[in-house]
């Protein structure tokens, strides 16, 4: 019993409230194709706070959807997963969240400025992970390829004669300004802030907070190049707009 209860409080703010957006999800989350998107668009207003039309796939696993907001225009691909556990999840206008991408804020430490912020015109992209126990703020036009992952957590694992599971965590959250690229399979740690128009390269490992307008690489990361004063030009290579 102790372990259903649990469960359960991992699932939904309470067990009425389990058992309803379980119903909605159950009813509309496996209807195929332009049909199920337009039928979800409707019903998921019942469990979700939905500021506008939006396009969520089948397939798409939702978790504590009291405390999901989704702005106009939002699209959720097959296999994404939503876990909001107080304080939630925030999508801003037409952002993409792309297939196998996990949004996982699972606090259950109360820990105050934890949950997942995610501005509008931004792309999260295919299986990238955003852990939000700590807080994860991401600005507009923010595009992340695949693969990538940022965690805002931390295990401690300081006193050797200890599990590292007994020794608590430490969360401080990331930040990621406005008009950021960040490369395939790159990952961000805890406590870092990306400034404005940084870009991150291919599997970058960043533990320390990016200036604006920089390229960083490595691992781990380091800066690269000064993009106001160095800007990458596309040489022969053809642009697509």
């Amino acid at each position: 019993m102790n372990t259903l209860r649990l469960y359960l409080s991992r699932q939904a703010g309470s067990l009425p409230r389990y058992a309803w957006e379980q119903f909605i999800l159950t009813l509309f989350g496996w209807v195929p194709t332009v049909v199920g998107i337009g039928l979800r668009a409707f019903a998921y207003r019942l469990i979700m706070h939905l500021r506008g039309i939006v396009a969520v796939e089948k397939g798409v696993r939702i978790r504590f959807a009291s405390q999901i907001r989704l702005g106009r225009g939002v699209y959720l691909d097959e296999g994404v997963y939503l876990h909001a556990c107080p304080n939630g999840i925030d999508i801003g206008d037409n952002t993409l969240v792309m297939h196998g991408s996990v949004l996982h804020v699972y606090n259950f430490r109360a820990i105050p400025h934890s949950g997942i912020k995610i501005g509008r015109d931004s792309l999260i992209g295919e299986y990238n992970v955003i852990r939000g126990q700590g807080g994860v703020t991401i600005g507009d036009r923010v595009y992340t390829s695949p693969f990538t992952q940022l965690v805002a957590v931390d295990h401690l694992f300081s006193d050797p004669d200890r599990p590292f599971v007994e020794q608590g965590i430490t969360a401080e959250g990331i930040v990621v300004e406005d008009d950021v690229w960040i490369g395939s399979g790159a990952i961000v740690t805890d406590g870092v802030h990306i400034g404005r128009g940084a870009v991150i390269a291919s599997g970058a490992v960043v533990t320390r907070d990016v200036p604006a307008h920089t390229l960083v690489g490595g691992v781990p990361a380091r800066p690269l190049r000064d993009l106001q004063r160095e800007p990458l030009a596309p040489g022969e290579k053809q642009v697509f707009f």
